[in-house]
C-alpha cells in the first residue's frame, strides 16, 4: 500500500470526490489551529503510479509514504 497524504485547503471538493473514489480508503486526520488538517488515500502498490501522475498533472501537492504514518508523526511534522 501507499498512503498520499494531503492538506485538506489544498483540495476542492471535486478534486476530493475524484481522488475518493480511486483510492482503496480515504482518512481525515483533523487538527486544531494552528495546525492543517489531512486526507489520507490508501492506494494499492499498482495504482499508485497513476494516481501520482493525476495528482502532478492537477498541481497537487502531496507527500508519499510507504506506511501509515500515525497523528502523532503528522503532528511531529508539522512542527
Amino acid at each position: 500500500m501507499w498512503y498520499f497524504l494531503i492538506k485538506q485547503n489544498d483540495l476542492e471538493i471535486k478534486q476530493y470526490q475524484d481522488l475518493q473514489k480511486r483510492a482503496l480508503l480515504t482518512e481525515v486526520e483533523r487538527f486544531n489551529e494552528p495546525y492543517e488538517s489531512w486526507y489520507v488515500f490508501t492506494v494499492e502498490k499498482e495504482d499508485y503510479p497513476v494516481f501520482m501522475d493525476d495528482l502532478d498533472r492537477e498541481g497537487i501537492a502531496y507527500e508519499l509514504a510507504i506506511g501509515r504514518p500515525t497523528r502523532a508523526e503528522m503532528l511531529a511534522s508539522m512542527k
